[in-house]
């Protein structure tokens, strides 16, 4: 073997560890679950590598949080990282289809203290790398608009 196909060996051997280890990287659900983000104003929140919706929503929320998990485990390569509708608050890991990275969305509805009101909050990030697309962006309007429909 020459020396250019000791180099390409060895890149094709660098990409594929790096394929695995996106694969199989451990999920610290604790890490994802627990997001730091406080309750803001109603609105879309844009960011390099993430997105957040949140929304204010009439009475005390009823059965929204429970419609959208069914919507969002119907999405595929989705599934339930940590939470529950009960706790108020779920995390999902969803995978890109070829590379299967991993986006983590945390979804957290909560009441207001008389009960009258809720607040609805969607947050999709990113973990490897800085730029997601709009992916996040996509797949959060898609499942609220689903849920939107579903009203």
């Amino acid at each position: 073997m020459t020396y250019i196909g000791y180099i390409l060996v060895g890149l094709l051997a660098a990409a594929l560890a790096l394929m695995a280890y996106v694969r199989l990287a451990p999920v610290n659900a604790a890490v994802w679950h627990d997001t730091g983000l406080p309750m803001m104003e109603p609105g879309q929140y844009p960011a390099e590598g993430s997105f957040i919706e949140q929304r204010r929503l009439d009475g005390g929320g009823g059965d929204v949080l429970a419609r959208l998990d069914a919507i969002i485990r119907e999405t595929p390569r989705t599934q339930r990282v940590a939470g529950s509708v009960e706790t108020g608050k779920i995390t999902y890991v969803t995978r890109s289809r070829v590379m299967g990275f991993p986006d983590y969305t945390t979804v957290t509805l909560m009441q207001s203290p008389d009960g009258t009101a809720s607040t609805l909050q969607v947050y999709g990030r990113l973990r490897f790398g800085k730029a997601d697309l709009g992916v996040n962006r996509a797949r959060i309007l898609g499942w609220l608009a689903a849920l939107d429909a579903g009203r």
